[in-house]
Parts: structure tokens; sequence; C-alpha cells
């Protein structure tokens, strides 16, 4: 069974620069307060990174 990342957006996107907002969309999150469950890989690792002061990341 693979691991799975539950990301949760706890900032607002207003004022980031484009790509950060694209990156927000990609991970499934939009609005302050809205998460997502995603599988640990690479790809989702290196997006997590990018917007990490936006968002918070929990394992499962």
């Amino acid at each position: 069974m693979a691991k799975k990342l539950v990301v949760k957006q706890i900032k607002s996107v207003i004022g980031r620069p484009a790509a950060q907002r694209k990156i927000l969309n990609a991970l499934g999150l939009g609005r302050i307060g809205k998460s997502n469950e995603l599988d640990d890989n690479a790809a989702v690792r290196g997006m997590i990174s990018k917007v990490n002061h936006l968002i918070c990341v929990v394992e499962k």
C-alpha cells in the first residue's frame, strides 16, 4: 500500500506568483482550509517544496 500525504492550504495565494497558484491548483487546492489526499511520490514532494509556506502537510 502506497503512502499518502494530506495537504491543507493555510494561507492565501493573493499576491503570490502565478507559478505558485498553478502548483496549488495541481495539488487540488484553491482556497484556505481546503485539503486533499495525494500519493507520496517525487513529483508531489517537489510541488510541496515550492509552496511549503502556503500549506501544511501530514503523512498518513
